[in-house]
């Protein structure tokens, strides 16, 4: 490989980082993902392992410098850059794989196989990455920047894995459609008589022209295919009458929680405008954030009352988002459901605390990595149950099943699945996006509950400290997005659905099948790997050749993938 080659693939891997990221929020422009993959596949066209490797992680690491630069200003330069490049690893991974893949004799001769085993290695990397280590880490997947594309629709069919996996393969026909037009203009630049050659010859020309693009027809079928998906949004049990308060904070940062009582005191305010628009007809139900009261009202009683004087005042229950400290040491996060006079009649305990930021594994080797592990003195404690909350509903005369996740939980495909599976008529997830100050964290989560409606046929509410919050209808269709950092209300009449979509009901095995197959592909490709490079070896030794076999090794160097 000449230098202008790898200069080339270097700029290729560099700018597919930058591409994918520009699908996600704030950008959003989500054909973008599909570019990323075609230009990846562009740098990764020379048959070098290990430099392909490299070009995978560094495509890997820009894109996820780019899309965790929140981490950056909640904690700092030191572990925003290991997180991204632990992250970009499974890239590389993929990169390694499929350049060893792609040898086999089968996708050889039939590149129509090409979008369908990279995109089962590519959701595998996304499966791999979001279990381990400590739990994983799903941000980041395609997935979740085709919220608003025709491809979020296929999320109803097969849940994040499939939406991701059919945005993977259009990319890759895209790459395919731009190797072919560019063999079809080599062609016509080799033999220029051909445009002159009679009309036979201008048909001929056209069809092979027509034919060179196939690959972008179909990636555009793909891409379309998502409008036949029956996406509905009635309701089935009844409809629900909810408020959200969003009560923002003086100073975003990990300092905002600094001034006690202040975002309780936002949020009882928000809670009153709320009653106030209210009017006189009762809310069912009032939703406030993840930590929106900064001091637990089961400790402190006084607090206790003054949230139940304000439900009083509403006439509906409240969830709030509060943090607990057991007396046998560490703390929950936990949404309680505070029923007017009564006090917390169900309770959600955060099941997955972040690594690294809600808790700290290794505390002694992180600390000498960052000093910011220090802020977290108390480490988060799981919960075990799923978040379904019995709501007594007296206009609807019957219990409704609210289903609650917490922040980053929204990125969990097995926990949303399951709690929906469970009986969930609605979900809520609940989030204070305060320590991320203006950076892309929040958008991108509400991209992520947007896609979750979608998938779990469910209006889906996502409310936030400071924003952004929105409701969302099972289709996905926005029906209210606040801004920023500013204090909001949300009211709204929302449906109840029980009906469970395909990919909640078979999420688990689509799940399954995709870790399979990559598996498996993973295999055959190292195996295939290590059988040609023994038998490289034994037909140097033969021939007493013990020059770098490596270097010499042609096959595949300037294939189309």
């Amino acid at each position: 490989m000449s230098n202008q080659q790898r200069w080339v693939s270097l700029g290729l891997a560099i700018l597919s980082g930058f591409l994918l990221n520009a699908a996600f929020p704030d950008v959003a422009f989500w054909p973008s993902a599909l570019v990323a993959i075609a230009a990846l596949l562009a740098a990764l066209r020379h048959d070098r392992p290990r430099w392909n490797a490299l070009l995978g992680w560094l495509s890997g690491t820009i894109f996820f410098l780019l899309q965790l630069e929140f981490a950056n200003f909640a904690v700092g330069p030191v572990p925003w850059l290991l997180l991204a490049a632990l992250e970009g690893l499974a890239l590389s991974l993929v990169a390694v794989t499929w350049t060893w893949l792609r040898r086999i004799r089968l996708l050889r001769t039939h590149p129509a196989l090409h979008p369908i085993a990279f995109a089962i290695l590519w959701v595998g990397a996304e499966q791999l990455r979001s279990a381990v280590p400590f739990g994983g880490f799903p941000w980041g997947k395609v997935a979740f920047s085709q919220a608003e594309s025709p491809l979020g629709h296929l999320a109803w069919l097969g849940g994040t894995p499939l939406t991701s996996a059919v945005s993977v393969a259009a990319g890759v026909l895209l790459y395919r459609a731009g190797v072919q037009v560019w063999s079809w203009l080599a062609r016509r630049h080799a033999a220029p008589d051909a445009s002159t050659a009679g009309s036979s010859g201008r048909l001929r020309g056209g069809r092979a022209f027509l034919t060179a693009l196939a690959p972008l027809f179909v990636a555009l079928a793909l891409v379309g295919a998502g409008m036949l998906i029956p996406l509905t949004t009635g309701a089935e049990t009844g409809a629900l009458r909810i408020g959200a308060v969003q009560g923002n904070v003086a100073n975003p940062g990990l300092q905002a929680f600094d001034h006690q009582r202040e975002v309780l005191d936002n949020h009882i305010a928000g809670t009153e405008k709320l009653i106030a628009q209210a009017g006189e007809e009762p809310l069912d139900v009032i939703l406030w954030p993840e930590n929106g009261t900064d001091i637990d009202p089961i400790a402190t009683p006084s607090v206790g009352a003054e949230i139940d004087a304000l439900a009083q005042r509403a006439q509906a229950p409240i969830l709030i988002g509060t943090v607990q400290y057991p007396e046998t040491g560490g703390r929950y996060n936990r949404g309680l459901l505070w029923e007017p006079g009564t006090g917390p009649i169900a309770s959600y305990t955060k099941q997955h605390p972040v690594p690294f930021a809600e808790y700290i594994p290794m505390r002694s080797i992180a600390r000498a990595v960052s000093s910011a592990v220090d802020t977290v003195t108390t480490d988060m404690l799981p919960g075990h149950e799923l978040g379904l909350l019995n709501l007594p509903s007296e206009r609807l005369g019957r219990t409704v099943i609210l289903g609650d996740v917490i922040c980053f939980e929204v990125a969990i495909d097995d926990l949303v699945r399951d709690t929906v599976a469970g009986g969930a008529e609605l979900l809520v997830v609940q989030t204070n996006n305060a320590s991320f100050g203006p950076t892309a964290e929040s958008t991108q989560q509400l991209a992520m509950t947007r896609l979750r409606a979608i998938e779990t046929g469910r209006t889906t509410v996502q409310v936030s400290t400071v924003g952004v919050s929105g409701i969302f209808l099972p289709d996905g269709s926005a029906l209210q997005i606040t801004e920023l950092f500013t204090a909001a209300q949300m009211l709204q009449d929302v449906p109840l659905r029980t009906s469970l979509t395909p990919a909640v009901r078979w999420g688990p095995h689509i799940s399954a099948a995709f870790s399979l197959l990559a598996l498996g592909l993973a295999l055959i490709a190292i195996g295939s790997n290590f059988a040609r490079s023994r038998s490289f070896r034994r037909a140097a030794v033969a021939e007493g050749n013990h020059h770098d076999l490596t270097a010499s090794d042609d096959l595949g160097r300037h294939s189309d993938l």
